[in-house]
This record gives structure tokens, C-alpha cells and sequence, in this order.
């Protein structure tokens, strides 16, 4: 068994992301006898001493046949229609299901916009927590009856990520219609099954797909989401659904996805994938050497214009001269000061300005 197999089936924190198709069709609805299959295989994971969040999807799906609708909507009020009868369907089969064997359900419902305001973001950090203190199962979804279109995190894959960072889970597992990663679509022909991905170089000429019928996501959202958590130090097993018994206990299916040796700070890590940039500040060669190469603060010396409106304690795109994005983080003033500062050295400024523009411990390179 590999490093990164041994580190799933041994992790004491996991996060299960289960997809549409897992739970979902088009014609019958929820398919409680697949959810029951899936509450069991989640259970063993938690009797074996595990501490388990579960992603699921499934709630425009769950709503489509009691609504009498035959295909996923595409206008946004159907949608969210559907969600909203979908939701409370999925949330009350999770919780009869997990009630055979004791244990208490709890639903979180997120939208990105929870994810990329740094308050938000702590407090489903705290609510997560605690259900885990608690030993209530989490659910959570994608709060799709209020998420717009510029407010949604995409798919419940990149959700799942994040969510394993945001609860600092040892190990994330995608569960849904696909068996592992293919350097094709198995389904036009001959493709191989990639079974451990353990650097960039490993994906050359992967080829991955969109979503299906019911689901948001597809195999380009899965690669995206597990290189994701796998850059932020979580190790990720991807695999189909009907395989979860064997990929909650010896981790022994699909595709797995190995960990950066050093696990991103819950900051930085928020810096780079979860929040909204206000705007950008545009860089020298300098100081993009500095950034990215030094790893050092940003100094008003090295800033050559700012793009937008934003102010001290927003998340910034730090942008070189080609203006290609180079950096994210927290900046230190509003751009309306930054704009006064522009190429002057400290010693140049009143020493209310004496700080860096971005301080390193801020930053995040791309």
C-alpha cells in the first residue's frame, strides 16, 4: 500500500464529499436504498474511531421528481425551487438513515460567500466543530435556494475542499459515478486508470470532462478539487460510490491524490482559495522578485498603480508587470492611501505609513 493510501485509511478526520448521481436520478428521485448503503459505510468509518463531515449533493436532484420536472432546470428560480424541496428530503433521509444507528444529523448550509468573508468563514469553522464535539454527523451542501450565480462555489467538489481544510481534516474522499482518474473518458473508448497522482507532471495529457444529467460537477471539477486540497496538505482518494466500503476502511479503489508535504496555514490557505479579491495592486519586476522569489513584504516602492476600490484588511491580487496575477494577500490600506504612495521608499512616508503595503505573513504566491 502506498504512503498516501496508508494516510487515508488511517486518517482520524475525514470529510466525504457523495455526489448526485450517488444518491439521485432522474425518474425515482432520492434512492434512499443507495443513501442506507452509504450511512453504513460512513458508520463503520466512525466506529473504527474516525471523525466524519459529509459533503453531499443531491438536493436539486431530490426535488426534481416531487415537483414533477424531468430534467435539471436551467433558469436559477427553478433551481432553487427545486433545492429547496430537495433539501429538506435529503436532510430528513440522512437523518432517519444515520438514526438506526443512534447518532443525531445536523444540516450546514453553505454558500461561497460564507466561505470568502473571513467571518463567516470562522464561524462555519466553529459550527463544524462543535457538531463534531458533539458527535452529530454534519451534512453539508451548498445552500442552493439563496446561492446566485456569482455566489456559488461551482460544484460541491471544490465545497468539499475547502470544508476538509476549513475542519483540518486528515483526508478528503470523493464519492460519486466515476471509479478514478482516466487519462481519457473511459466511456469513448480505450483509457487507463491513473491510480496515484503524486506531482503536476503526473497529469500530462489528461484529458477531463464536464458534468452529467444531474450534477454541477464532472471529472474536471473532481481533478480541480483534489488538487485543491491535496496543495493545502489533505490527501485525497477519489473513487466511485458503489466502492465506498472499501474506500472508507483500506482505501484500496480509484485514484488517489498526494499531499504537499507541509499543510498550508488555515490563513493562507484562505487567502489563496477562499476569499473574494477586492482588487489588484500592479508590481514592478522587482518587487514581484521580492514576492515571489524572496518571499517578502510588499513595500510601496515596488507598487506602480492599483485597480479598483478596496480597503486595509481585504484580500488583494498582486499583479506583475505583464499583468498576470502573481500573489494574493491581505492588504494593509485602503487604495485611496496606496494610490499616494506609489514608488516612494519608507523613509519617504509619514511614519503612519511606515508598514509594508502587504506584510509577507499576508502573502501567498500563485
Amino acid at each position: 500500500m502506498s504512503d498516501t493510501r496508508a494516510a487515508v485509511a488511517s486518517a482520524r478526520s475525514i470529510v466525504v464529499k457523495i455526489g448526485s448521481s450517488a444518491l439521485t436520478s432522474l425518474v425515482g428521485g432520492l434512492d434512499v436504498g443507495r443513501l442506507n448503503l452509504l450511512a453504513d459505510a460512513l458508520e463503520a468509518r466512525m466506529r473504527a474511531g474516525s471523525d466524519v463531515v459529509v459533503v453531499s449533493s443531491g438536493a436539486v436532484g431530490a426535488g426534481l421528481a416531487p415537483l414533477g420536472l424531468t430534467r435539471r432546470p436551467q433558469d436559477l428560480a427553478t433551481k432553487q425551487a427545486a433545492a429547496s424541496v430537495g433539501q429538506l428530503a435529503l436532510a430528513h433521509a440522512w437523518g432517519t438513515s444515520f438514526a438506526r444507528y443512534g447518532r443525531t444529523v445536523g444540516q450546514v448550509l453553505l454558500t461561497a460567500d460564507d466561505i470568502a468573508r473571513r467571518t463567516q468563514h470562522r464561524n462555519a469553522q466553529r459550527t463544524l466543530d462543535r457538531l463534531r464535539a458533539l458527535h452529530a454527523v454534519a451534512i453539508v451542501n451548498e445552500n442552493d435556494t439563496v446561492a446566485t450565480t456569482e455566489l456559488r462555489f461551482g460544484d460541491n467538489d471544490r465545497l468539499a475542499a475547502l470544508v476538509a481544510h476549513l475542519v483540518g481534516a486528515d483526508a478528503l474522499v470523493l464519492l460519486s459515478d466515476v471509479d478514478g482518474l482516466y487519462d481519457g473518458d473511459p466511456r469513448k473508448g480505450a483509457a487507463n486508470l491513473i491510480p496515484e497522482v503524486n506531482s503536476p507532471e503526473d497529469l500530462d495529457g489528461v484529458v477531463a470532462g464536464s458534468g452529467g444529467a444531474l450534477g454541477t460537477g464532472g471529472m474536471a471539477s473532481k481533478l480541480s478539487a483534489a488538487r485543491l486540497a491535496a496543495d493545502s496538505g489533505v490527501p485525497v482518494l477519489l473513487t466511485a460510490a458503489s466502492d465506498a466500503a472499501t474506500a472508507l476502511t483500506t482505501a484500496d479503489s480509484g485514484t488517489v491524490f498526494a499531499a504537499r508535504p507541509h499543510r498550508m496555514s488555515a490563513r493562507k490557505f484562505w487567502v489563496r482559495h477562499a476569499a473574494d479579491a477586492q482588487g489588484a495592486i500592479h508590481l514592478d519586476a522587482g518587487a514581484v522578485r521580492a514576492v515571489v522569489e524572496r518571499r517578502r513584504s510588499l513595500l510601496p516602492a515596488g507598487v506602480t498603480a492599483v485597480t479598483g476600490r478596496f480597503h486595509g484588511g481585504d484580500v488583494v491580487a498582486l499583479v506583475g508587470p505583464d499583468e498576470v496575477p502573481v500573489a494574493r494577500g491581505v492588504v494593509a490600506y485602503d487604495s485611496s492611501e496606496i494610490e499616494d504612495m506609489l514608488g516612494h521608499s519608507t523613509v519617504e512616508l509619514p511614519e503612519d505609513m511606515h508598514r509594508p503595503v502587504v506584510h509577507a505573513d499576508d502573502l501567498v504566491a500563485l
